[in-house]
């Protein structure tokens, strides 16, 4: 009977901890949120305006957009981690939200590996174009449960901007111009944004 009744209270403790409303911003997080929406978001509007006819430059140029894009992108992410190295996240809620996003990156990576592979395998581009919405879909579940963690109404928001872009990735990988404006459009806002609001929240939870 002890043991239930201490079991019990640490479940209690267990899910105060992960309710907890201390510490809503990062600013390592929201740093790499804010530099991968930007830049991704931009690499996706080149990508767009070619498509248009409206970028017309020489095959070295794209090239370097498509490669410094994502170079850009780690070179910001090492300085990131570099800098944070030192500060721990001693919070249940801060621990539980890092194990999540971090699993969603070794998804990321596994997924790349999968489409990447039968895209190159069948010859057919369309197949890798899955992988972005796979992809989105899982940033959307994430940003779900760090809305139920945090009890942060405007996470769930973007948990579910997240979702609906997936599905209309899925929907129009016939219509190229509509996958890269509409994934151009949720890197900004559903990436970027959100990454510039969790850097604001950390600054005032640091001020107060």
């Amino acid at each position: 009977m002890n043991d239930e009744i201490q079991s019990a209270r640490d479940d209690l403790a267990f899910i105060r901890a992960l309710s907890e409303r201390t510490g809503q911003g990062s600013i390592a997080g929201g740093s790499v949120f804010l530099a991968g929406g930007l830049l991704y978001g931009l690499q996706c509007l080149y990508h767009w305006g070619q498509l248009k006819g409206w970028v017309n430059l020489p095959e070295p140029v794209n090239l370097a957009v498509a490669v410094g894009t994502t170079v850009v992108f780690m070179a910001v992410l090492i300085a990131v981690l570099w800098r944070d190295r030192k500060r721990r996240q001693t919070g249940m809620a801060s621990r539980a939200l890092n194990a999540i996003f971090g699993g969603i990156g070794l998804a990321n990576l596994a997924m790349v590996a999968v489409f990447g592979v039968n895209a190159a395998a069948e010859g057919d581009f369309r197949i890798w174009l899955f992988y972005p919405a796979v992809i989105f879909a899982l940033q959307g579940a994430a940003w779900y449960a760090s809305s139920v963690i945090r009890q942060r109404a405007w996470q769930a928001v973007v948990g579910i901007g997240w979702l609906a872009v997936a599905v209309v990735l899925g929907l129009s990988r016939n219509s190229l111009d509509v996958y890269l404006f509409t994934t151009a459009a949720a890197l900004f806002l559903l990436m970027a944004l959100p990454g510039w609001v969790l850097i604001r929240l950390a600054r005032k939870e640091a001020q107060a």
